[in-house]
């Protein structure tokens, strides 16, 4: 696909988004749902007419990598609250690190044995399934818990648990895909264990080190548009320098920049200016882009095909979620000088643990080269389509009934 041909696209997914957006209020249905529809609908129209779209699976690769994920890691972590995020630290990375890696292990177990094809579907291509469903994406409802007046401590937890959860997930991702395309050497489970470590860890010095050096920068400047440039740069510098040069989680990069930077933005006197506007039209951007791709790249054969496919890893993500959830969660709950996460929290968490763009960006970023890749791109695709028709359309009246509204919290 040539330059000119990519502009005109995006531009085309854009205005599409605009046009939608009031739609989606007036239907009452989650702005991402809405975005798939659209994107789904008109490339059936173009092609239907005879028009070629240009979109192919393996374009989308260095798209994601470079230019969506660094964004949408970095507002995430820039616009956290940071005093909440401090506060539950400790449960927060449980739900991210220990419980997103049981959830791999589990929906990855399911949907090996549910698909019992260990030639068209090796163990391998489930741990790959496993860990892109394992990215959480609360986007679609914490909007709805503001509007509603849930507790903040509630919407910090899904919050937290997404943005730690995408960067190990990524990571995770990255680690697996190495070894399916053999990119990387044959290695043992101790050293794949010690690799991860490596490059999570590795990354996140390298994210520090940035952070803190453009915050020297950023106090240096003195108007709005120079400083949110300088996070713009800090976001892509941390994430190529980690990546290419340092080999380590590009993503975790930009999530320890994006903290750092976050926190003394909130603390100062851009508080809800230029730069906190800039990113969140940086987010609505790239998170529109991601679900209007989704859209445009569903096909009917996905359905009709690989329909018991997607079936399997909705039940392996709802089972996963809710061991997790229910299990371990309630354990935490238990220890000392941790606060309790209250039973309706916990049902909350369960059915408001979305899957999205992260997920999204992920099955479109998987090497054609891979035998199985359509096999995991459209059972991700069926997980999402599921969290956003089916979960995020109801959490809402969970929420009320759990009576974790400005009129009540229960906190049972």
């Amino acid at each position: 696909m040539d330059t000119g041909h990519v502009i005109l696209l995006l531009a085309g997914l854009l205005l599409l988004a605009l046009v939608i957006q009031p739609l989606a209020r007036r239907l009452h249905l989650p702005f991402a749902a809405t975005l798939v529809i659209a994107g789904f609908v008109a490339s059936e129209i173009l092609v239907g007419v005879g028009i070629d779209t240009g979109v192919r699976a393996g374009n989308f690769h260095d798209l994601v990598f470079f230019v969506f994920l660094p964004v949408l890691i970095f507002e995430s972590a820039f616009t956290i609250d940071a005093r909440l995020l401090l506060k539950n630290l400790v449960p927060i990375l449980f739900l991210a690190i220990p419980l997103m890696l049981l959830s791999t292990l589990i929906t990855a177990a399911l949907v090996y044995a549910g698909i019992a094809h260990p030639t068209g579907f090796p163990w391998i291509a489930a741990f790959l399934t496993g860990a892109l469903l394992s990215a959480t994406d609360p986007v679609a409802v914490v909007a709805l818990f503001r509007q509603m007046g849930a507790p903040e401590r509630l919407t910090v937890l899904l919050e937290g648990e997404s943005l730690f959860n995408d960067a190990t997930v990524i990571v995770l991702f990255g680690v697996i895909i190495a070894l399916a395309t053999g990119s990387a050497e044959a290695m043992s489970y101790p050293e794949a264990c010690l690799h991860f470590l490596r490059v999570f860890f590795g990354g996140a010095l390298a994210g520090a080190a940035i952070g803190l050096g453009f915050l020297g920068v950023i106090r240096l400047l003195g108007d709005d548009i120079s400083r949110a440039l300088a996070t713009v740069i800090a976001a892509y510098l941390g994430f190529v320098i980690a990546e290419t040069w340092l080999h380590v989680s590009g993503v975790m990069a930009v999530l320890a920049t994006g903290l750092i930077l976050g926190r003394s933005t909130a603390t100062g006197s851009q508080q809800d200016g230029f730069v906190s506007t800039l990113w969140a039209f940086n987010a609505y951007v790239a998170n529109a882009l991601v679900f209007l791709l989704m859209g445009v790249t569903i096909t009917l054969d996905m359905f009709s095909e690989r329909w018991l496919a997607m079936l399997i890893g909705i039940a392996g993500v709802i089972v996963a979620r809710a061991l997790g959830i229910f299990g371990l969660v309630s354990l935490i709950s238990k220890l000392p000088a941790i606060e309790p996460i209250p039973r309706s929290y916990r049902a909350v968490m369960f059915w408001g643990g979305l899957r999205g763009a992260v997920t999204l960006a992920l099955a479109l970023s998987l090497p054609t080269s891979l035998d199985y890749w359509w096999t995991i791109q459209s059972i991700a695709f069926g997980v999402v389509l599921f969290t956003l028709f089916a979960q995020a359309t109801t959490t809402g009246a969970l929420v009320r009934r759990a009576a974790l509204t400005k009129t009540g919290d229960s906190g049972k």
